[in-house]
């Protein structure tokens, strides 16, 4: 009796630890914070530096450095034309900005924030990403569809890479494998760091992939696309094994190794989270965040999103010249949502 007792108490206090666990994986993101950064113009990527404790915000023609422990503006890099994604190499020295607009790449001093280099590159540099088996740093660039390689201990392209079609946000596997998306022709490309070459083209299983994340121990990618969907790519094969619900007009993506929770941003203001250890990859929430907030960068060691939204004023009337106007942003409204559980 005394052991069929011990052994009932134990397989409770199990099942209580199981259903803590499994509570405590669904616990519901919120918005905890909202910090003010003010400033014109658009935005596009961010990339946290969670040693550092530092966001850096490409906005406009400047790069927003602030600091995730208090919120407060720590600094910018500034003199750029129009930038889109930003880099850190590990020695915690350099970054890079893929300035668009001065179809370049800039290096800056993160101490100092100051430019110390500029590197051109191909049309219209997009997405970035440094590659560390090969202390590389990859700029993507949008209108010439190629990608510009660059030389981290020189600082110059030792390679340009033809794809298939216009790319959009890239990542890595840590041992010299790059995946990107081709948003034009709803690919995911996968390319060999070392060799400089395409080695797959697979399609991404939803339309117009922008942002994407990666599962890389799980070999598994998450590009977000039109229609509501995020596509869930088995990064080994290219199969497709998924596309979960998520908001409208995304642009961005993130995944929780910790969690198993794959997160994606989008223009309607809504920031989807996805279960990746379910059966058929649920969306378990669709955080009401703000209108036009598309993207964001997950910090995996706070468990926290970070995305930047704005106001935006009355549209500009339909001409011959501009058949497609773009709302002007409020000045002064540019902030960044602090999400958390």
């Amino acid at each position: 009796m005394r052991f069929l007792h011990m052994l009932r108490s134990s397989v409770l206090a199990v099942a209580g630890l199981a259903l803590a666990t499994g509570l405590n994986a669904q616990t519901p993101y919120k918005v905890l914070d909202t910090w003010t950064i003010g400033g014109e113009g658009g935005w596009d990527y961010l990339l946290a530096d969670s040693a550092a404790h530092r966001l850096y915000i490409t906005h406009n023609a400047r790069v927003e450095v602030v600091d995730t422990t208090t919120g407060k503006a720590i600094g910018a890099i500034t003199g750029l034309h129009g930038t889109h994604g930003v880099a850190l190499a590990p020695d915690g020295k350099l970054g890079y900005i893929s300035d668009g607009a001065g179809n370049a790449v800039v290096v800056f001093d993160r101490t100092t924030l100051a430019t110390v280099a500029t590197i051109p590159a191909g049309t219209n540099p997009d997405g970035l990403v440094y590659e560390p088996a090969t202390n590389t740093v990859w700029a993507f660039n949008g209108r010439s569809h190629d990608a510009s390689v660059i030389d981290t201990a020189t600082q110059k392209v030792i390679a340009t890479i033809p794809l298939p079609g216009k790319p959009e946000f890239p990542v890595v596997d840590g041992q010299g494998t790059v995946f990107v998306n081709i948003e034009d022709k709803s690919q995911i490309v996968r390319l060999d760091a070392r060799e400089h070459k395409i080695t797959a083209t697979w399609a991404a299983g939803c339309e117009s992939p922008t942002g994407l994340a990666f599962d890389v121990a799980g070999h598994r990618l998450f590009p977000v696309c039109d229609g509501n969907k995020m596509g869930v790519v088995d990064s080994l094969t290219g199969k497709l094994l998924a596309t979960p619900e998520i908001g409208d007009g995304p642009d961005a993506a993130g995944f929780s190794a910790a969690h198993q929770l794959a997160f994606a941003s989008s223009g309607d203001g809504i920031l989807a989270v996805v279960d990746t250890a379910a059966a058929g990859y649920p969306t378990i929430q669709k955080l009401a965040t703000q209108r036009s907030a598309r993207t964001m960068i997950y910090d995996a060691a706070t468990d926290r999103v970070y995305l930047v939204a704005a106001e935006y004023g009355p549209k500009p009337a339909v001409t011959p010249e501009n058949p497609r106007p773009r709302p002007t942003v409020v000045p002064d409204s540019f902030k960044v949502l602090v999400v958390g559980r």
